[in-house]
């Protein structure tokens, strides 16, 4: 099949790119000169909010598939930027919904569990969306415009993102990591639970969903739950850190422009039976991140 991955430069882009199945045909597009993780005649440089020029790309790649990584992900400054934010994450939809049809490819669009109010999770797939901030409604927004598009779609939500990768902005693992290894302390609230999900088990569930060709929405994050705190201080026994560095502190200390889903998370038991996932628990996929950070001889 051939494979249009937007977003293909950020955290989980790079990794679909990584993970892809060789028997598939895979074109990245992302804002920058050039693909990180992918060779020259498989890369173009664009953007999903452009409609005219990713038509014309999806003309040329004609997709069996296009996976929507690509998306606005600044939870507080969504608070200030909304016009930005919404461009990407709402009219980017509707022109990769647009593209799709004209080119009869199927859709796997990447959404949050800030979709979600935070207030009785874990979620399953079925539950009622109440967004707290403005990222989530655009999130949430751009889920309906596909449910509303005749294009066959699958809606991947997922949180607490990790992973390794070339010239990426820090995420929560990497940001502890190297702060604690520069000896810093470091303040992590403890009232917001939710999953931890290694990108390389997200990217493997998207390939899964291509496989078998699944539509709808599925939950794919690590297995448990789990508070920031305690991930911080696992991150720190996992990796020989020193723990005391870090200080509980609560939500509302940090005084953040957007409001967050405190008691969230992501039932994930649909997509580990349909999808045959074997999804980790936190130390799980902290080690095998370990695992791929460690130098080979």
């Amino acid at each position: 099949m051939r494979i249009l991955i937007t977003g293909c430069n950020g955290l989980l882009g790079q990794k679909l790119v990584e993970l892809a199945p060789v028997r598939h045909e895979v074109f990245g597009l992302d804002l920058a000169d050039q693909g990180l993780v992918m060779d020259g005649s498989s890369y173009y440089s664009g953007s999903i909010v452009d409609r005219k020029p990713l038509l014309r790309i999806a003309q040329e790649t004609r997709p069996d598939w296009i996976l929507n990584a690509a998306a606005y992900t600044d939870v507080d400054g969504a608070e200030s930027e909304k016009e930005l934010c919404w461009k990407v994450n709402v009219s980017g939809v509707e022109n990769i919904a647009y593209v799709a049809r004209k080119c009869r490819a199927k859709v796997v669009h990447i959404s949050t569990d800030y979709i979600f109010d935070g207030k009785d999770g874990p979620y399953d797939e079925e539950a009622v969306p109440n967004p707290l901030g403005f990222y989530g409604r655009s999130k949430l927004a751009g889920e309906n415009v596909l449910k509303m598009s005749p294009v066959p779609y699958t809606i991947a939500r997922t949180m607490v993102l990790y992973g390794t990768g070339k010239n990426l902005r820090p995420n929560f693992v990497s940001w502890l990591i190297e702060q604690l290894r520069d000896g810093n302390r470091a303040n992590v609230v403890n009232d917001q639970f939710g999953n931890t999900t290694l990108v390389d088990e997200l990217a493997a569930g998207i390939w899964s969903i291509v496989r078998k060709r699944k539509l709808g929405v599925f939950h794919i994050a690590g297995s448990g739950i789990v508070d920031r705190f305690t991930f911080a201080e696992k991150i720190a026994h996992v990796f020989d850190l020193d723990a005391s560095l870090i200080t509980p502190i609560s939500t509302k200390d940090l005084s953040q422009a957007a409001p967050r889903p405190m008691i969230s998370g992501l039932k994930v038991d649909k997509a580990v039976k349909e999808l045959g996932l074997k999804l980790s628990n936190v130390e799980e996929g902290l080690f095998k991140l370990k695992m791929q950070m460690t130098p080979k001889n």
